[in-house]
């Protein structure tokens, strides 16, 4: 039986599974024990899976993957989760660490009492601002910026009115953003320092409680197109507040900072033998 210490923490409402996996040991490239790991009903339930892994060019490297197996190159919540769990397991000596990520590499500081984590974010790019994207008989326009990870922000006058799961489903499936999707920001601008943000998340496929390279993102378009100034406090779905902050240089934000909660849910032992992965019905 292979058996795995597992702990579940969430940072704002976001929620992931984390493993220490310094042994190497995992099965990294069993997609389907992975997202049956993830499952909400058969599995212990979590908006991403992420290891702690052995790294030769930083203190650790972050591997995450979506509840659906596949691996995403970053996740600014999972990155403070991950901060957090390698600081307590002693993947790390200090609260300040940098980790390996698809990304690139990540700078994270853990506060004094271990209940929050600043990280350093990768550099917004391949911004497109007023794009265009139809979807049925409709046209919705909204702003493209990279994070990492790809994100499409649509301003609403109101997000808790919006069908995220239709629409945002729609969105992330356009032609506009294949061959691989985007992830879907519905924000809530309210000058000069506040956004409220809903996000269908690709890999996630439906509402995520909390998306990090989602705040990061919408701030971008918050200050260069909305007026809006840094820092920037992000609602999240689950009522948390994450902090976006960095500089105004050469007429385009830098520098970004994302710092908000993490918590501790629960541990546990996980057996990895326990799921079948044949999709056979007895």
């Amino acid at each position: 039986m292979k058996k795995v210490a597992f702990t579940k923490m969430h940072g704002a409402g976001n929620d992931f599974v984390l493993i220490d996996d310094r042994d190497g040991m995992f099965p990294v490239h069993d997609h389907i024990l992975l997202s049956m790991l993830a499952s909400h009903r058969t599995g212990i339930s979590c908006e991403g899976v992420i290891l702690v892994q052995k790294s030769n060019v930083a203190d650790f490297r972050m591997e995450f993957f979506n509840p659906d197996g596949t691996e995403a190159d970053l996740c600014g919540n999972g990155a403070r989760c991950v901060a957090a769990f390698a600081h307590e397991i002693g993947a790390v000596s200090s609260a300040a660490m940098t980790f390996e990520t698809r990304a690139g590499l990540v700078d994270a500081e853990v506060s004094a009492n271990g209940n929050s984590v600043k990280v350093w974010m990768p550099e917004p790019r391949n911004r497109r601002y007023g794009l265009q994207v139809k979807v049925g008989d409709d046209v919705v326009t909204g702003d493209y910026v990279e994070v990492g990870v790809p994100h499409f922000i649509v301003r609403s006058a109101n997000v808790s009115s919006l069908d995220v799961e239709r629409l945002g489903r729609a969105l992330r499936l356009s032609d506009n953003f294949a061959p691989n999707g985007t992830n879907v920001d519905f924000a809530q601008f309210n000058p000069a320092h506040r956004v409220v943000i809903r996000t269908y998340e690709r890999g996630v496929e439906a509402e995520s409680g909390a998306c990090g390279t989602g705040a990061v993102a919408t701030a971008v378009v918050a200050v260069e197109t909305k007026g809006l100034s840094l820092p920037i406090n992000v609602r999240t779905s689950e009522g948390y507040t994450l902090t976006v902050d960095g500089d105004w240089r050469h007429s385009k934000t830098t520098g970004f900072t994302l710092t908000g909660p993490v918590k501790k849910v629960f541990e546990g032992v996980v057996d990895l033998d326990s799921f079948d992965t044949s999709n056979e019905m007895e």
